[in-house]
């Protein structure tokens, strides 16, 4: 839960899974029983995360609330993998396998102790039964106090009640306009109405739990959910504990002081009386000070920084890991986020902590809106972004460092991935990005005038790219 994998180190591990997985056939995938992320607030869900997501059958989960995973369309591709076909939805493996020798994301998910051991168990009942997921990552609703400049209204009510009152964003690709979310049939249900998906989960849940390896509550903001809270007075007040559980919780960390303690005080518990394995609150950030801000729209980053040492002084063992939506306004002021987190690793670090590192940083480079990636950036950025790679690298854990205090190996790498990125066939993007920078023109002259914002005051270093980009036509 938040590592990643060394592929490095033995490639033997993983040719072993997948001669073992192409001994049933070549689409075979443990990932398809193990793991689901369930997208309660519109009645969705997919194993894993590559393919589209689909709509579970209201119907089904009636008769059976495990159909929340267990979905008749799902058994089918199931059926597919079991008799030596590869599920058309499954096609971002099919691809790397076709197009490299590298091994494809079914390899890695086999892997996976959530997975790996279940082998048999899979393949040897019929493709008709139930299997309770391993690995379940569930949001119950949208309700969220943020609007993240690349979020969408599925994800958030504040993104919603703005998309209500004034429409979609007036770039070419009309961002986050309401009609895709129709014709897919993911309208998010209110938070005050009846929700099907809820109920059959709770329903199903105590027949879940025991079964589960890790569980991750993902949002909206899990903190303004009752459900969430509902889910750890369970694991209090359970007589028989699930202790090989991985807990997981994503929050913004910004909401009201009652909900951040009451977060505390039940994680605390949990924590102390050694009902789960791990603790993990995944929390999110993309820069520093007054940027950061602008980027997580309802952010108070001072406040922010505060919970965060709340959070790492009032629980002892638990990681907090920072998945940070590395995007072009990211990139003048990432450094100090690198010093600010490292300065947290120092002051945290324990031998008591389940990973022995209290934070883990964990540089994701955004790909969608394409207009607001790292990729609509002139190439002067490109150093900016190589020297902050560089230092994370400064900052790495010495070999005779036991605390874990500085930057693990992987963190640094994906650092230095949003920088491979970046200046990858550069020649052939740079034509294809006048689009993007005119929506990125169109798209934050839009932002300030409806939230009150101003781009140039907080990002004085794109300034000029900015008003570039609203000189564009097309």
């Amino acid at each position: 839960m938040g590592k990643i994998t060394d592929i490095s180190k033995d490639n033997n591990v993983f040719t072993e899974t997948k001669e073992k997985l192409d001994s049933i056939g070549p689409g075979m995938c443990l990932a398809k029983w193990t793991q689901v992320t369930l997208q309660l607030q519109t009645g969705h869900n997919h194993s894993c995360h590559h393919p589209r997501t689909h709509k579970i059958n209201t119907k089904e989960i009636a008769r059976n609330p495990s159909a929340l995973h267990n979905t008749q369309y799902k058994k089918l591709r199931r059926r597919e993998m079991l008799t030596g076909k590869r599920p058309e939805e499954c096609d971002y493996c099919w691809n790397v396998e076709d197009n490299s020798d590298r091994f494809s994301d079914r390899t890695f998910k086999s892997q996976e102790n959530w997975s790996k051991p279940h082998f048999d168990e899979i393949v040897n009942p019929d493709w008709r039964e139930d299997f309770n997921p391993r690995y379940v990552e569930v949001a119950f609703s949208n309700a969220c106090n943020f609007k993240c400049s690349y979020c969408a209204p599925a994800f958030s009510t504040t993104w919603m009640q703005e998309i209500e009152q004034h429409g979609a964003y007036p770039t070419t690709d009309k961002f986050n306009s309401l009609e895709h979310n129709r014709v897919e049939n993911k309208m998010p249900i209110p938070k005050r109405d009846p929700n099907p998906y809820v109920d059959a989960f709770w329903k199903w849940w105590p027949d879940l739990y025991r079964d589960l390896h890790t569980f991750r509550i993902t949002g909206g903001e899990p903190l303004l959910s009752k459900d969430t809270f509902k889910v750890l007075d369970y694991i209090i007040d359970e007589p028989n504990p699930n202790k090989n559980l991985n807990l997981a919780i994503n929050s913004n960390l910004g909401v009201t002081d009652n909900l951040i303690d009451k977060m505390i005080e039940k994680l605390k518990r949990i924590e102390d009386e050694d009902r789960v394995k791990e603790l993990v609150i995944f929390t999110s950030v993309d820069t520093w000070g007054d940027q950061a801000d602008y980027i997580r729209n309802g952010l108070e980053f001072n406040r922010f920084w505060d919970n965060m040492n709340k959070v790492l002084s009032s629980l002892d063992r638990a990681v907090v890991t920072i998945m940070s939506t590395y995007n072009a306004l990211s990139v003048p002021n990432y450094s100090k986020l690198i010093d600010g987190v490292y300065d947290l690793k120092k002051t945290y670090g324990s031998d008591d902590r389940y990973w022995k590192s209290a934070l883990f940083l964990d540089s994701s480079y955004l790909r969608f809106p394409s207009h607001q990636t790292v990729q609509v950036l002139p190439q002067v950025w490109n150093k900016t972004i190589y020297e902050q790679a560089q230092l994370a690298d400064f900052y790495s854990i010495p070999a005779f460092d036991k605390q874990f205090h500085g930057y693990s190996d992987i963190e640094i790498q994906k650092i230095k991935r949003i920088w491979d990125w970046k200046v990858a066939n550069w020649d052939q993007k740079e034509q294809q990005v006048k689009e993007q920078r005119y929506n990125f023109g169109k798209y934050f002259q839009e932002h300030d005038k409806r939230r009150g914002t101003d781009f140039c005051k907080t990002f004085p270093e794109l300034e000029s790219f900015y008003r570039d980009c609203l000189e564009i036509k097309l």
